[in-house]
């Protein structure tokens, strides 16, 4: 079964493509996404330092653009995944009467790393920190998934 999982930020520049591009490195035939609650960055690739820490672990953003969340994602995709409280908070937000796709906090999927969300790099600077959580929940996403 091929699944389909959307990964949700702020402005799709760090976080959520980092999200897509580790979980398609682990699972080659789920059908992933990523996009921000927010415009500022449509059409814009992933942020240069994330997608050159990405790059030092072996995984590549480039082809990634960002693009904002929509209700129709609620159709398109089996899994919504946000990075964050106020993530999610924003999706929840635009969820059509009646749709039941899942929305879960992303690092619901590392309760080893005691997270309750991945902090923004774009803020935090720490791009290392955001992957090693990142790479911790797409890790346990594929166990949830039975890969």
């Amino acid at each position: 079964m091929s699944h389909r999982i959307l990964f949700v930020c702020l402005g799709n520049i760090c976080r959520s493509p980092a999200a897509e591009g580790v979980f398609r490195a682990l699972m080659p035939n789920a059908r992933t996404d990523s996009a921000g609650t927010a415009g500022w960055h449509v059409g814009k690739p992933p942020y240069g330092p994330m997608q050159a820490a990405a790059a030092a672990r072996g995984i590549d953003l480039s082809d990634l653009r960002a693009r904002q969340f929509s209700a129709g994602d609620f159709t398109r995709f089996d899994l919504i995944l946000g990075m964050d409280a106020e993530n999610l908070a924003e999706i929840e937000a635009l969820r059509p009467a009646g749709n039941t796709t899942p929305v879960r906090l992303f690092t619901e999927f590392a309760l080893e790393t005691g997270a309750t969300h991945v902090p923004d790099p774009y803020y935090t600077r720490d791009f290392d920190g955001a992957l090693d959580l990142i790479e911790a929940a797409s890790a346990g996403l594929a166990r949830h998934l039975g890969q």
